[in-house]
């Protein structure tokens, strides 16, 4: 008998802030590993996202929204960006269905041009579209870039998300799989749960103040009963800022933790004991150190 061959590839999915990412990255893999929220500058980190579909393995890096930085924090996910594009078999240029090219879209395109990595030009948000405009915005890109497809979408309906899938199945490679066979992302078990954590601050609050939160898990194991113990701490950057997170008699921190404990439940499939705490540490966006403690590494 012939063994059939398999076949494995790295795709980047890059593009502005809010252009729906990390909502595609979900789509794909058919469950939540990418927090998601109408904010931008969701994404911090590169998140692998992996997807077995007969002898094919797609491995999706879901990267953050590049941006002009503003902070240390800022420089470090500009600088994932680029990474995520410099050893990849394809990559896929996320944008919101405009016929206009910003800033962010033009550097993507010569960092993929000088790169020579083939392009899916994907247009996000076709729901949201009347389908005759959307010539103008596939002329208005295709007029600048030799994109190797174009592929207009809804990530958030589903719409066009298997055909994406179909298409690039072209680009991987024949060789063994990078992940083993059901795995879905290389985050690990406690990333993920302070991710979801942090995605309820996006969620619950308002203008600056999610965007100068993180969060650290000090405690995530697992009792006798099954029962998952995490103890988190959310760090913010003023006084201020830690009032509104904990919220009159502790409501707003209350409807945050709830909010964050199902979410970790229906992730990890068992009850969760989570215990939340809010500390300062200004100015933390802008120190190295701090940075790398709430786990945005180069590694």
């Amino acid at each position: 008998m012939n063994t059939p061959k398999t076949k494995a590839g790295m795709i980047a999915i890059v593009g502005r802030p809010n252009v729906g990412k990390s909502t595609l990255t979900n789509a794909l893999v058919g469950e939540k590993i990418a927090i998601v929220s109408n904010k931008p500058q969701t994404t911090r980190n590169r998140i692998c996202a992996v997807v077995d579909r007969g002898e094919s393995q797609f491995v999706f890096m879901d990267t953050p929204g590049l941006h002009k930085a503003r902070t240390r924090l800022g420089d470090y996910m500009v600088e994932v960006v680029h990474q995520s594009v410099a050893d990849v078999d394809a990559a896929l240029l996320l944008v919101e269905p405009i016929p206009h090219i910003g800033e962010p879209e033009a550097e993507l395109m010569a960092d993929l041009k000088k790169r020579n990595i083939p392009t899916v030009l994907v247009i996000n948000k076709i729901d949201t579209l009347e389908k005759e405009k959307l010539l103008a915005v596939i002329a208005s890109y295709t007029q600048n870039y030799e994109f190797a497809h174009v592929m207009p979408i809804s990530a958030k309906e589903g719409d066009g998300v298997a055909d994406l899938l179909d298409l690039l199945e072209g680009y991987l490679p024949e060789g063994p799989w990078l992940f083993p066979e059901g795995m879905t992302t290389d985050q690990p078990e406690r990333q993920v749960c302070a991710e979801i954590l942090r995605e309820k601050l996006l969620l619950c609050l308002d203008k600056e103040v999610p965007h100068g939160t993180a969060v650290e898990l000090t405690k995530f194991s697992e009792r006798e009963d099954e029962v998952i113990e995490v103890d988190a701490t959310i760090y913010c950057e003023k006084e201020s800022h830690k009032g509104i997170i904990i919220g009159k008699k502790g409501a707003m921190l209350k409807k945050i933790s709830t909010l964050a404990r199902e979410d970790m439940e229906k992730f990890m499939g068992t009850k969760i004991f989570l215990q939340t705490w809010v500390k300062v540490k200004e100015n933390w966006r802008d120190n190295l150190n701090l940075i790398h403690n709430f786990g945005y590494r180069e590694d």
